[in-house]
């Protein structure tokens, strides 16, 4: 691997106490600029100032716009997903969590962290003044779509499930969401599972198959935070994140059918290797999946496929963290054959977390 350019902090907000911001996705519009979404102008990673912003970069990510809100409701809009599809076709993506929820979060983070234990008063305070019609109105798994390139956004439609990065185009031109099913507080059901579904250009979603679950020393895998692919022979790969009984790795599931059937999901990383990932197809043939690594030491890792995941080479770190708050990555191919990729991570251990690109070549 060759890094071509080094890390740098492309979305911000240093000068203001809402300065947090992680979960990004990356796609390129069809005008050829690059659009990175996430949540943004946060105070921390659980706080109920989240909204999900957008910045563009019309110069291959050497300069990037301002990030500015497109889903912003009056709960915590976590994670940043965008998928381009058809001739002028972009959707964006987000979720929420409870009231109840996040109040019940942040104590916990404020065990770890003792400016959360500060803001606690403030955060309460504002969710105070979130009614239960407005909770019941806006939570949930949310996304927008536009049809004019990015250049505007309809209404902001419901979706049952959930994602980092949001759904694909398929060859057929239509769009699939592969993700677990929405849980308003994040907590693992019996029924909690990944699930396959159909979105249509009104908005409106048909589910198309569900992942098999799958089980570790007797006990059920929970999988969470999907990603897939469509390859050129028609195959879905799909890698999603596990916790529990094989804590934050990977397994790998795929389809034949565009998502009616998948095959059980098999562990391709070993217990606590690093998750969630974000599939990319180089036009070199050669398949990536790079995800965050959340032990020392921290970091970005890839690993590579010559044989569309049949196989998979051995992790390599392209980039090396200060905290465990950090990942999410997801990479486009530039014009020259590089790589770029983005991802949250934080420069100073108690900092705030913001949005890193990475260019890079192997």
């Amino acid at each position: 691997m060759e890094i071509t350019e080094k890390a740098k902090t492309i979305i911000s907000n240093p000068h203001s106490h809402h300065s947090y911001f992680g979960w990004p996705s990356i796609a390129r519009l069809q005008n050829g600029a690059l659009a990175v979404v996430c949540s943004g102008y946060r105070m921390g990673h659980v706080c109920p100032f989240g909204k999900l912003v957008m910045a563009l970069s019309f110069d291959e990510g050497n300069t990037y716009t301002g990030a500015f809100p497109l889903i912003d409701t009056p709960l915590d809009d976590r994670d940043g997903g965008i998928c381009v599809f058809g001739e002028n076709g972009v959707i964006v993506t987000s979720f929420n969590n409870t009231i109840k929820a996040q109040k019940d979060w942040n104590p916990v983070f404020a065990e770890l962290n003792a400016h959360y234990f500060k803001r606690n008063t403030y955060y309460n305070a504002y969710l105070n003044t979130v009614t239960k019609e407005e909770e019941e109105k806006y939570l949930g798994s949310r996304f927008r779509m536009s049809f004019d390139g990015g250049k505007t956004f309809g209404r902001i439609y419901r979706s049952p499930v959930t994602s980092p990065h949001g759904p694909i185009e398929l060859r057929d031109k239509t769009l699939l969401w592969v993700g677990r099913n929405f849980s308003d507080d994040d907590v693992f059901r019996e029924n909690s599972g990944i699930f396959a579904y159909l979105i249509n250009p009104n908005g409106s979603m048909e589910r198309k198959g569900k992942v098999p679950d799958t089980y570790f020393n007797g006990q059920k895998v929970n999988l969470c935070e999907p990603h897939a692919l469509q390859l050129p022979n028609g195959r879905i790969i799909c890698h999603i994140r596990s916790e529990g009984t094989v804590p934050f790795s990977l397994y790998q599931t795929t389809s034949e059918d565009n998502g009616k059937t998948w095959t059980e999901p098999r562990l391709i990383l070993p217990e606590k290797g690093g998750a969630p990932a974000h599939l990319m197809l180089h036009s070199s043939g050669t398949l990536l999946s790079v995800y965050g690594y959340r032990e020392k030491p921290f970091g970005i890792r890839v690993i590579t496929s010559e044989n569309y995941g049949e196989t998979w080479e051995e992790p390599i770190q392209i980039y090396e963290g200060v905290s465990s708050d950090i990942g999410y990555p997801s990479s486009v191919e530039s014009p020259d054959c590089g790589i770029t990729t983005v991802f949250y991570a934080k420069d100073e251990e108690n900092g705030p977390a913001v949005i890193k690109q990475l260019k890079w070549k192997f």
